[in-house]
């Protein structure tokens, strides 16, 4: 099959790049997933029976599609490739003959078997960028471990550090949380996306390249200024983790994050409250006097945030130079001026009929803006297109 077999599209930062996504889960199906929002040509390799994402929770409402397949297919093609059988081997020989990146998260335990090993694939395709990505790295002890999306969370540190600040005054009984939704793995899907553009990218001077990448390691890199801190001797916990002064606040009708880490805007954070006698002291004006009483001020603010609504919060603060943002229900994002100027959700077809809003992609490019919508494919759809 050629790739000029695939649908056209208008010019792309991606297009004419060809994907290959053997993936069963979110890590390695969102790295491809940002390439197909770039415009690259995905096509997953699934397995007879589908891939297990597309019964994922949770289910829309009326359809029964499964929310998160829907958001992480949108914009590819499906073809059925069973790697237990010859025949399903075969497609795939076929099949990495036309393509540029090969994204793989099939487990150390099962690649020989399924003709996946990395030093035959890249003796065979030299130009090949196959990019594995594995809970804890294809090397290493821990290589052959494997990890859901709770034990990549607390491996990489960042539920030793839930639930803090605010929650944790609130919740002082709570235990040890995970981030709502896939947060470790849109980390590493995001991580193998990158390594697989810059190997790629470096085709034409390095030839193909094996990329390893771990999960643990892109969750890891989100908590990196927590593992600097070691280097003082200090070890953020839960209990004790919270901005110098700031954070979340619970206003009259919401909550919002406020973030004051220079002192142009601490000064703006005065004048939002109205500049307070107690605001004035002169041992304030020290970076370092106001952490050591971030409490007090906390307490300060904290009072004033709440007989005041949100919006009117959000609006003087940014005027000011204060960083300072809204919790919102997910329609509200969804229906924002912000995010409809930005163009960041698009309509997409759903394999059962109907439509729903899909977020585009993360980011959008000023000369080249991702259109985002597309469709959900079905079930090896493009098996015909390959027996023809």
């Amino acid at each position: 099959m050629s790739s000029n077999d695939a649908p056209q599209m208008p010019s792309l930062p991606l297009t004419g790049c060809r994907v290959l996504e053997c993936s069963r889960t979110v890590a390695a199906a969102y790295a491809g997933r940002l390439m197909a929002a770039m415009g690259a040509d995905v096509v997953m390799l699934e397995p007879s029976g589908g891939s297990p994402l597309r019964h994922a929770a949770p289910l829309l409402d009326g359809t029964g599609d499964s929310a998160l397949f829907t958001y992480l297919a949108v914009g590819k093609r499906s073809q059925v490739c069973d790697l237990d059988s010859a025949e399903g081997r075969l497609v795939l020989e076929r099949e990495l003959v036309h393509a540029d990146i090969l994204i793989d998260d099939t487990p150390l335990r099962d690649r020989a078997r399924h003709g996946l090993d990395p030093a035959l694939i890249g003796a065979r395709h030299p130009g090949l960028v196959h990019v594995s990505v594995l809970p804890f790295g294809a090397s290493g002890p821990k290589a052959n471990w494997d990890g859901e999306e709770i034990n990549l969370l607390h491996a990489g540190g960042e539920g030793f550090l839930l639930p803090n600040g605010l929650s944790h005054e609130l919740f002082p009984d709570r235990p040890p949380l995970k981030i709502y939704g896939h947060f470790a793995g849109y980390q590493g899907g995001t991580m193998a996306a990158l390594a697989a553009l810059t190997a790629w990218w470096a085709v034409p001077v390095a030839g193909g390249q094996y990329v390893d990448v771990s999960v643990q390691d892109a969750v890891l890199s989100v908590g990196a200024f927590a593992l600097q801190r070691l280097g003082d001797g200090s070890l953020e916990h839960r209990t004790s983790r919270r901005f110098r002064y700031g954070g979340v606040f619970e206003a009259s009708d919401g909550y919002v994050e406020l973030l004051t880490l220079e002192d142009r805007q601490w000064h703006g954070l005065v004048d939002l409250l109205g500049r307070p006698a107690w605001a004035e002291e002169e041992s304030l004006s020290d970076p370092l006097e106001r952490s050591r009483r971030g409490d007090e001020i906390n307490g300060h603010v904290r009072e004033w945030m709440r007989r005041h609504p949100v919006e009117e919060i959000v609006r003087r603060a940014q005027e000011l130079g204060v960083p300072a943002a809204k919790y919102r229900t997910p329609m509200e994002v969804t229906q924002s001026e912000h995010e409809r100027a930005r163009g960041l959700f698009a309509r997409s077809e759903l394999e059962s009929g109907g439509s729903v809003e899909v977020l585009v992609a993360p980011f959008q490019f000023r000369c080249s803006l991702l259109p985002g919508g597309g469709r959900v494919p079905a079930l090896g759809e493009m098996d015909a297109v390959v027996l023809a």
